[in-house]
């Protein structure tokens, strides 16, 4: 149901978030269509091969394609797969905890728009990425502002009469992200904040 529910969130349907608390917001899909303030840093800081883990429907996979960048967008949901290459972007449907094409070879992996939550465990993901980034390649995460606290929250997605499974999202913060990639046999390069957006290099 989650992916049902996802998909038809990109398909134009109002589809909200609720927490354990009964809070709801809309899916920010519209954020993830269209280039974002904030995108043009991170994009600049992209050396290719580019792996985007999570890319939704594509754009900064597509914005990296027409820069000439090799990049390659994964995705657990085929119709997101199915709009990236739509609009000219490789792209496959895969999870990152799977089989991904390149593994140890990727010079950059990105963790945009709070994907450093997937699977709720930002240390499993982490360490998951390392071992798909080359010896030389770095991780380039999204995360939470200073200040903001990290965490794990229970959520799930519903429109209508239809209500998804629950799953674990996490948020990380950047005064926390030096620690967790220590953590992960990683490290820090590089905080910076663009348009209200914060991300880090590990």
């Amino acid at each position: 149901m989650i992916g049902e529910l996802y998909e038809e969130a990109l398909t134009g349907r109002r589809v909200e978030i609720e927490d354990g608390a009964g809070r709801r917001r809309p899916l920010p899909v519209d954020q993830w269509r269209a280039p974002r303030p904030g995108d043009a840093g991170l994009l600049a800081r992209c050396a290719g091969p580019v792996l985007d883990v999570g890319s939704g429907p594509g754009r900064l996979t597509v914005a990296l394609t027409e820069r000439g960048v090799l990049a390659l967008g994964i995705d657990v949901t085929e119709h997101a797969v199915a709009l990236t290459v739509a609009a000219g972007g490789p792209a496959l449907h895969r999870d990152v905890f799977g089989a991904v094409p390149g593994a140890g070879g990727w010079r950059t992996v990105l963790l945009a728009d709070g994907n450093i939550g997937i699977g709720g465990d930002p240390a499993a993901l982490l360490r998951r990425v390392a071992e798909l980034r080359a010896p030389d390649g770095r991780v380039l995460v999204e995360v939470a502002p200073p200040g903001a606290p990290s965490r794990v929250e229970s959520v799930r997605l519903r429109t209508g009469g239809a209500v998804g499974e629950w799953f674990a999202w996490a948020h990380v913060s950047a005064d926390d992200v030096a620690g967790l990639a220590t953590r992960c046999g990683l490290a820090v390069g590089e905080i910076w904040e663009e348009a209200g957006r914060w991300f880090a290099s590990l």
